[in-house]
């Protein structure tokens, strides 16, 4: 990985397979021209996960007024990202990275320490693309309340 990338770096690229939409695989560079929104999390269908993804939906309209596209990526199967995506009514991509290699080229793959458990997986990590490919914007350790207005924030910048 790349514990080291920064603003500035270009995207590593990646081709990941879509649950429910009709260009699958997808990869990044088929958004070239487009800012992505590029969000990491832990598990489907779980609180915050379930919060962060309904906020990007919730938003989705004015997100891609402005041209931009949301991606979300975990390690969950294909399978549970079409019932997490049906349950709540997610309108965008959710990319099945099941082997990891995506989320470690980002950088996002981390030990984390829960009541005291350690376990390694995914800490919510999103990345703001500009259309070239290039990283505008890390948003590590996200917090999901009011996530998505941040982003929203910083896109007028970029």
């Amino acid at each position: 990985m790349s514990e080291g990338l920064k603003a500035g770096d270009k995207a590593p690229e990646f081709e990941l397979e879509v649950d429910g939409y009709v260009r699958s695989p997808v990869k990044l560079s088929d958004f070239r021209g487009k800012k992505v929104v590029l969000y990491f999390y832990p598990k489907d269908d779980t609180p915050g996960c379930t919060r962060e993804a309904c906020d990007f939906r919730d938003r989705l309209g004015e997100l891609t007024g402005k041209g931009v596209v949301v991606l979300g990526v975990s390690k969950d199967s294909l399978e549970s990202h079409a019932k997490f995506r049906k349950k709540y009514d997610l309108t965008f991509p959710l990319l099945a990275d099941t082997s990891g290699k995506v989320s470690e080229s980002y950088g996002v793959i981390k030990e984390k320490n829960l009541y005291g458990r350690k376990s390694v997986g995914i800490e919510r990590t999103t990345f703001l693309i500009d259309g070239e490919g290039v990283i505008r914007k890390i948003y590590p350790k996200v917090k999901v309340d009011g996530h998505v207005g941040k982003i929203e924030e910083d896109l007028a910048r970029i």
